[in-house]
């Protein structure tokens, strides 16, 4: 178990972020350490949560808790979209929200099956892992498309006034939005157990797991990841999709 002591030497290596930033003057000195000072305040509010409802094993707070995190997932990642239409924020949540959701309910009912089904010390790790990452592609996707919709506004309008349908103006930005968003897992994948060792393999080896064993689960949650992801992207463009197009294959922006 580590102490407190232990904790705050690894908080003085955050050092070395702020040197790089005054030497190369960056101008992120006091964005690293509000960073840094609300990821204690956030994880040490969620590690008093986590305490109460693990010690309930009640089925009406993990749902409650697993709501409030998918909401804020699916508003975080619309906070790194610069380019946005009305009721996006919606579309986000329900990209996460059904992504998330529908794969971790697999990895539950087929995978893990913990009992009870709704077992707080499983449910919720998982599903948090499946929502950082879902969050991430969903808002790489909808960046990118919005974004070259925009760009390329001049491009699309020509194509629909020539005679072709929405679809056939849009497929090619729709298809590297996805690409953009999935590139990122698949990296991972190709490197994992290479060059790194990811976060749930290590986190079990720290707790004393059997290698092999370790090595199951990771596997598993890096396929689960990658399917909420690929699932969540294709959601999140389809709202956005119709949303900034209309049925008579105009843009509307």
């Amino acid at each position: 178990m580590l102490s407190p002591w232990e904790v705050s030497v690894a908080a003085l290596l955050l050092v070395v972020n702020v040197v790089v930033s005054w030497w190369l003057r960056l101008g992120l000195g006091r964005q690293i350490v509000l960073s840094a000072v609300r990821m204690v305040a956030q994880l040490s509010l969620l590690g008093l949560v986590l305490k109460q409802i693990f010690a309930l094993a009640s089925f009406p707070p993990v749902m409650l808790l697993a709501a409030a995190m998918t909401i804020i997932a699916g508003l975080s990642s619309i906070s790194r979209v610069e380019n946005r239409y009305p009721s996006i924020h919606l579309t986000a949540i329900i990209s996460v929200w059904a992504s998330s959701w529908l794969v971790t309910a697999v990895m539950i009912t087929a995978i893990v099956r913990p009992t009870p089904w709704y077992a707080p010390q499983i449910v919720i790790p998982l599903l948090g892992m499946v929502l950082g990452n879902s969050l991430t592609g969903i808002s790489l996707a909808m960046d990118r498309f919005v974004s070259e919709l925009k760009n390329r506004r001049g491009e699309v309008e020509m194509r629909l006034s020539l005679g072709a349908t929405r679809w056939e103006a849009t497929r090619e930005i729709f298809a590297a939005s996805a690409r953009t968003a999935m590139v990122p897992i698949l990296n991972t994948m190709s490197v994992a157990g290479i060059v790194s060792i990811p976060g749930m393999m290590t986190g079990q080896l720290l707790a004393g797991a059997p290698p092999i064993q370790a090595v199951k689960y990771q596997i598993m949650i890096m396929f689960v990841i990658a399917a909420a992801i690929a699932i969540g992207v294709m959601i999140a463009l389809g709202i956005s999709f119709y949303r900034v197009t209309t049925s008579d294959h105009q843009l509307k922006l």
